[in-house]
């Protein structure tokens, strides 16, 4: 690249560690953020002798660079990436960017749910089988961060639509894709192929020398099949017999590669419990089995691995009342499968940005499990649109202790308090990990005042 100028626009995690990956690779840095950048970042930007600006965009410096860097939060319809690119500036994503720079072999994990845990998992199990193996992308570090500071031989990478959008030659040797609905629509002006086709970049540029997997139950998936794909293709289902990948039947999960004598599994070894699991743990077979993982150790992984933080996660019973941390169920697919989980009533608790969601998928599993719902979020307008036949109460909160005070009002003994808000956190929280955690500390305090109150 003649011109040694590189700009990075946007100051969190992928965009700085891209910063960090560029000096470290020679080249001038100038980081811009449109907003404010938190002080963690701009530590390190500070230690490393980057040069930045925050709080809005030198355009005329910024398009100096050879070349642009895009953190995934910054859209393409954005003014200065229009204008970069009008003036013929490579605009690349952080993983393209990263991927220039390490020989290691990628698994790429995408999806519209369960991307990551699959890829927690299957991290898991690699590591266990002595891998040398980084877990990175959408989870954890930056791709970039880890590409500059460790020596990997193997990434799983957490990978979404937005990461995919600017990649150029970026190159998984195995993708994964979980399964496509409906997520993210307003960045992709609500055209659902649009997002679709967004999903399957992660096959752009494989060969027949490389693999793809993927869910063939997944409706998302059949109706947006790209016809492209280069790479060796396998399966795994629930609803059907493959040929070529895997399957569980009633007892059992049947891994089937090439000519290779089927591997047979009892479902029960699988940990994690859940439809949405099963597909992941079928997923994650056959990304160890391509990689020739010892079975002995693929069934300890499949069994060993625990639910993640803000995944249905357990929190505290309370008078018989279970409280479930969900709150990465930032979609309506996600917040279905949370909901078909349970198997007693329950008290749900929804709301925050709204990302185009058809709640009607949702209407008969409301019906017949949730007996109320806590509203949190500032614009509750949809969802009481969408359930107020199908439920007595619907109550809205601004913030976790008020939900949590609420709900626990609303619920009796041997019923479910469950956060899965089918809708993203940015109107009252930072993320959906602050979400979970500031539900998770609510109801930590409210346990320890009902013991108090108890003794």
């Amino acid at each position: 690249m003649g011109n040694k100028l590189i700009s990075i626009i946007g100051a969190s995690e992928s965009g700085v560690g891209a910063a960090v990956l560029a000096k470290k690779q020679g080249y001038e840095v100038f980081v811009s953020d449109y907003g404010r950048i938190q002080s963690k970042y701009e530590a390190v930007l500070l230690k490393e002798g980057i040069a930045y600006e925050q709080n809005g965009h030198s355009i005329d410096k910024v398009l100096q660079a050879g070349c642009l860097v895009k953190s995934p939060g910054v859209p393409n319809n954005a003014s200065l990436i229009q204008q970069a690119k009008a003036k013929g500036i490579k605009v690349l994503s952080e993983i393209e960017w990263a991927s220039q720079f390490t020989k290691a072999k990628i698994i790429a994990v995408t999806g519209s749910n369960g991307k990551t845990t699959t890829a927690s998992w299957l991290f898991y199990l690699l590591k266990l089988a002595g891998f040398n193996v980084g877990l990175a992308g959408n989870i954890g570090d930056s791709f970039a961060w880890s590409v500059a500071n460790d020596a990997f031989d193997y990434y799983v990478l957490e990978v979404s639509s937005f990461q995919l959008d600017d990649i150029v030659y970026f190159k998984p040797y195995i993708a994964i894709l979980t399964n496509i609905t409906p997520d993210h629509l307003d960045r992709y002006n609500y055209d659902m192929e649009a997002y679709a086709k967004a999903k399957f970049l992660v096959t752009k540029n494989q060969t027949k020398n490389d693999f793809f997997i993927t869910n063939f139950d997944d409706d998302g998936v059949k109706k947006y099949w790209q016809n492209n794909i280069e790479a060796t293709v396998y399966g795994f289902a629930t609803k059907q017999l493959i040929k070529k990948g895997a399957y569980a039947n009633q007892n059992d999960i049947v891994v089937q590669l090439a000519a290779e004598k089927p591997i047979v599994l009892n479902k029960n070894i699988v940990g994690l419990k859940g439809k949405h699991n099963l597909l992941n743990a079928m997923a994650v077979l056959l990304a160890a089995n391509l990689l020739k993982v010892d079975q002995k150790i693929v069934a300890e992984a499949l069994t060993g691995f625990n639910t993640l933080e803000h995944r249905l996660e357990l929190v505290a019973t309370i008078k018989g009342i279970e409280f479930i941390n969900d709150s990465k169920a930032t979609n309506i697919d996600a917040a279905w499968y949370a909901l078909d989980a349970m198997t007693k009533p329950v008290i749900w608790v929804a709301g925050g940005i709204d990302k185009g969601n058809d709640y009607q998928i949702l209407q008969d599993l409301v019906q017949n499990k949730v007996r109320a719902i806590v509203c949190l979020g500032v614009d509750n307008t949809k969802i009481y649109a969408a359930f107020n036949k199908c439920v007595e109460i619907i109550t809205e909160t601004k913030n976790a202790g008020d939900a949590v005070k609420m709900a626990y009002k609303m619920a009796k003994n041997k019923e479910v308090v469950l956060l899965s808000p089918a809708c993203s956190s940015f109107d009252l929280f930072h993320n959906y990990m602050d979400r979970g955690n500031q539900f998770k500390k609510e109801v930590n305090a409210l346990k320890a005042k009902v013991e108090v109150e108890n003794r």
